[in-house]
């Protein structure tokens, strides 16, 4: 039985694992696909502290993850499908196998939100993307469409640029919510151009995509977009589907916890995306890791 049980190897299960493992607590970081998460995927962060001239995500959360792995952390590649407590300890169910633990982090991220139009589900991987960094290289000298007016969605689009022959931005209101820098330099960028009010109605093409069509929310009016790819940036679902049932959630799915990322279950924590908080970064996610892993210490030794 390990004493800590982290779900989810993003920045916050990441950061929690260097805590609990520096901390000599037999810990266990079990991640479904790969270390890093969301971040992991992102072409650059500037806003981390202590790289002036930022870093590239895969870069840092190698880095935290080789941190952690420093410490003693082990690292599992196992996808969790029910977390239960019994007699004091907790019961991980994966594929096969079963872990206990006497305490559990959660941090299982979130996960980009889809459309819900027609089209989009066919022609996933063949023109419709929710990852820039990943996709963007197809798009060589090709138009392209980034739906999405948030940090991410202009995050994305500038980095598209480096490929794309133009980018349209489709956002549903007449200004954008990213911030005030991205905006500028969106502004500033002579492939990038703006379709304002306006959703995305349907995806169409033959073996891939060819055909966008946008409503403008304000007038009903629909348009053709001509277009080779379309990235999608509109906001993240929490990953809590198997948890429901264990924790509170609030309306939007994520996990509702105090200060200490106390979930309301003993011995139970939740950090990151994956909770209710007013802002999801890689620098907040760190922090709600490194509390989580001091609350557990404190849970193990009977403090808490």
């Amino acid at each position: 039985m390990k004493d800590v049980a982290i779900i989810g190897a993003g920045p916050a299960g990441l950061s929690a694992g260097i805590y609990a493992a520096r901390a000599k607590l037999s810990t266990v970081i079990v991640e479904k696909m790969y270390p890093g998460g969301q971040a992991a995927i992102t072409d650059r962060i500037e806003n981390y502290p202590g790289f002036r001239e930022g870093i590239g995500g895969s870069e840092l959360t190698d880095s935290m993850k080789a941190q952690a792995e420093k410490f003693g952390a082990e690292f599992l590649n196992g996808d969790v499908q029910k977390v239960s407590k019994q007699d004091g300890k907790f019961i991980l169910h994966l594929k096969g196998e079963i872990l206990e633990a006497r305490t559990v982090i959660l941090a299982m991220g979130a996960e980009s939100r889809k459309l819900g139009v027609k089209g989009e589900k066919e022609y996933t991987g063949r023109g419709v993307s929710y990852c820039a960094t990943c996709d963007g290289a197809f798009y060589t000298d090709r138009p392209i469409m980034m739906v999405g007016g948030g940090d991410t969605a202009i995050e994305e689009a500038l980095y598209l640029t480096r490929f794309a022959s133009s980018v349209q931005v489709v956002h549903r209101r007449d200004q954008l919510r990213a911030t005030r820098i991205l905006q500028e330099r969106a502004f500033k960028n002579e492939k990038i151009k703006f379709i304002w009010d306006s959703v995305v109605e349907e995806i169409k093409g033959q073996d891939t995509v060819e055909e966008v069509i946008v409503r403008n929310v304000k007038t009903g009016e629909k348009t053709s977009v001509f277009v080779n790819g379309v990235f999608v940036a509109i906001g993240l679902v929490p990953n809590t589907s198997f948890v429901k049932d264990l924790v509170k959630l609030n309306e939007q799915g994520y996990i509702i916890t105090d200060e200490n990322m106390g979930t309301g279950v003993p011995g139970l924590y939740a950090a990151g995306d994956i909770r209710q908080k007013s802002l999801r970064q890689v620098v907040t996610a760190v922090a709600d890791g490194a509390i989580a892993a001091v609350e557990a210490e404190k849970y193990i030794s009977g403090q808490a």
